[in-house]
């Protein structure tokens, strides 16, 4: 929409996790230290969790890229599954021929077999398991019987769970205190400062391909930071917007109306001062929707 006017080869602040644009802020670089130095044990549960848009997914797949080829990895990306159905996910990931009569005793065994099978070869395998919130409770009893797996000197399969921070609240209640006791490395996301806020949106603006004075100040970008919480994805979102609505205007820059107005539009943006903002904010609104008319007509 906005890439040709502002010189750039491709979206900046797009909300799908891409490891191309991974920068290496405190709080990611952290928390693929603290994984990678866990996946060395071999052993237990490890587990990281943050608010809604803070970088599990883009960490969850950097992670993933940057396994070591000793590593066998199986992901789950949606594990809101039955027992039975996380069984299938975890076999089908690991290759694992099967035919349509076996039943979940039998696969259990053919996975454990694949599992010794990796393991004789020199594999560690790591099972990724996304959202794993949503696990219901049965399924997290499976997936520690999992871990059960193993040799007279090691574990057979590692888990690693991605997960809102409603995960801690789950597994802080008793009946889940065996799969709790198994977690040996955990780390919890924070938002970002202001400062790494900053270094974020020109870092991702420069990945894009843009060139020249920064779009946005440090004082533009302290207020994103304000309004976002520091949270990634709501920074994503606040300065698309605010590109949407200086490019609809034809100007070569973000003024502060340009953010006022983005987040005045994003339900989840931290409101500022209301003073002075609702003016701009609804000429900014107006043109941000007259970039969209214009776009949609010029396609």
């Amino acid at each position: 929409m906005y890439l040709q006017h502002f010189r750039l080869t491709e979206t900046p602040f797009s909300l799908t996790p891409n490891t191309g644009f991974f920068f290496g802020l405190a709080p990611h670089v952290e928390a693929l230290q603290v994984l990678q130095a866990a996946l060395q044990t071999g052993e237990g549960f490890i587990k990281v969790t943050g608010e809604v848009g803070t970088g599990k997914t883009l960490i969850c797949r950097k992670l993933m890229n940057e396994l070591p080829e000793r590593f066998r990895c199986a992901y789950v990306p949606n594990p809101y599954l039955t027992p039975a159905e996380l069984r299938w996910a975890v076999a089908m990931e690991l290759g694992i021929e099967y035919s349509k009569e076996v039943d979940q005793q039998q696969l259990t065994q053919l996975i454990q077999q694949k599992l010794v099978e990796l393991a004789s070869e020199g594999l560690h395998t790591v099972l990724v398991l996304d959202e794993a919130q949503a696990l219901p409770e049965d399924s997290l009893e499976a997936l520690r019987l999992f871990t059960n797996l193993e040799t007279e000197s090691r574990k057979l399969l590692q888990v690693v769970l991605f997960g809102q921070p409603e995960l801690d609240q789950r597994l802080a209640e008793d009946r889940f205190r065996q799969l709790r006791q198994r977690i040996t490395f955990s780390y919890q996301l924070r938002p970002l400062t202001a400062v790494e806020a900053q270094g974020y949106i020109n870092h991702r603006l420069n990945v894009a391909g843009y060139q020249g004075r920064p779009l946005f100040t440090g004082r533009d970008s302290q207020m994103i930071a304000k309004a976002s919480r520091g949270i990634p994805r709501l920074i994503n979102v606040l300065s698309h917007k605010a590109m949407m609505l200086s490019y609809g205007e034809g100007d070569d820059r973000i003024r502060r109306r340009h953010i006022k107005g983005a987040i005045k539009d994003t339900e989840d943006a931290s409101q500022l001062n209301r003073q002075g903002i609702l003016i701009a904010a609804a000429v900014s609104i107006c043109a941000l929707t007259a970039a969209i008319v214009w776009s949609v007509t010029n396609l």
